[in-house]
């Protein structure tokens, strides 16, 4: 017959047994239901279309459906805030890019802290932009273009979409390395800059490099320059801008996935072990060059972590120096 103790001690154990697997059970299900992802961009741009295609094979190594959720507008402050809110369980993320920093150098004051209030996990693409310029600009390379501008400061403009976009802050970095003085006109996204840019309204841009590749290769633009640290796989007989004589210079957009601050140690370790599996699959990596984007990773994410305030750090003295200001 069974001794009362052994069976009290049974009892414990098969009940303590039970409230260990209650604590596990959330990390063992994640993700228990579709997780969003907050993309701060319009649907269809050039910083939602790589976000889609991660996203698709990410659903499927998760096993839950990953719904984008775009929260475009105020240079990404909307959704940056939508993410910093949202429960910290893992189903909540966020596309972080150097917007997130700009915007944050940008405005005086927000709801959230642009690198505290979130959990690293880490960054998935870097792209460079290029220097192209209207066929009519008698430049056809960096030098060209900075004697030109050296002997008429002032009266060359180059186009942006919008006042303290990335493609203004790379055109303001590139105007102040060089020593030059370029005209800076804002419009209301890319669009508008490529239309006024093939018609010859404007002269010189700085957009990404996937939506000038039909006109670069039609001759309907000239590319001098990109603006990375190495030269483009899209165009690689184009230089850097450092190459073609401006030393120094880089200026790269990037992107990058975070969650609410306080995610779990245990989702942030499987979100980033997936992601990083999914990135280096070939064909993953084949349809993110094909729209103007470079597979990029950290190894942990406390190295995300360290090129976040760097990035910060970064961001905040390109705005500084360039004058930069909301409208």
């Amino acid at each position: 017959m069974e001794h009362p103790l052994c069976r009290l001690f049974s009892l414990l154990a098969g009940t303590l047994g039970l409230v260990f697997t209650a604590i596990e059970a959330p990390a063992q299900a994640y993700p228990a239901r579709p997780v969003r992802l907050i993309v701060p961009f319009s649907p269809g741009g050039a910083a939602d279309v790589p976000a889609r295609i991660l996203m698709q094979r990410l659903s499927e190594t998760l096993g839950q459906p990953v719904v984008i959720e775009n929260r475009p507008g105020a240079g990404s402050t909307i959704g940056a805030d939508v993410a910093a809110k949202a429960p910290p369980d893992g189903h909540t993320l966020f596309w972080v890019s150097n917007t997130h920093f700009v915007s944050a150098a940008l405005h005086r004051k927000l709801a959230y802290d642009a690198l505290n209030d979130y959990a690293p996990v880490t960054q998935v693409t870097s792209a460079p932009n290029v220097l192209v310029v209207h066929p009519s600009l008698p430049a056809k390379h960096i030098k060209e273009l900075v004697a030109l501008a050296k002997s008429k400061p002032g009266q060359i403009d180059y186009a942006s979409s919008g006042n303290g976009s990335t493609q203004h802050l790379t055109g303001a970095l590139f105007c102040s390395m060089a020593g030059i003085r370029m005209t800076h006109i804002p419009y209301r996204g890319s669009g508008p800059v490529t239309a006024d840019l093939l018609g010859g309204q404007v002269q010189v841009a700085f957009p990404g490099i996937a939506g000038m590749l039909p006109h670069i290769k039609s001759g309907k633009l000239r590319a001098l320059g990109v603006t990375g640290a190495r030269r483009s796989p899209e165009l690689p007989g184009v230089p850097t801008i450092a190459e073609a004589g401006v030393k120094g210079y880089e200026m790269v957009a990037w992107f990058g996935i975070s969650g609410p601050k306080a995610l779990p140690r245990d989702i942030q370790m499987k979100l980033h072990g997936e992601l990083l599996r999914v990135l280096k699959i070939p064909e993953m990596q084949k349809s993110l060059t094909a729209v103007g984007q470079e597979p990029a990773w950290q190894e942990t994410p406390e190295r995300f972590f360290d090129f976040l305030k760097v990035e910060s750090a970064k961001w905040a003295k390109v705005v500084r120096d360039s004058g930069a200001r909301l409208e």
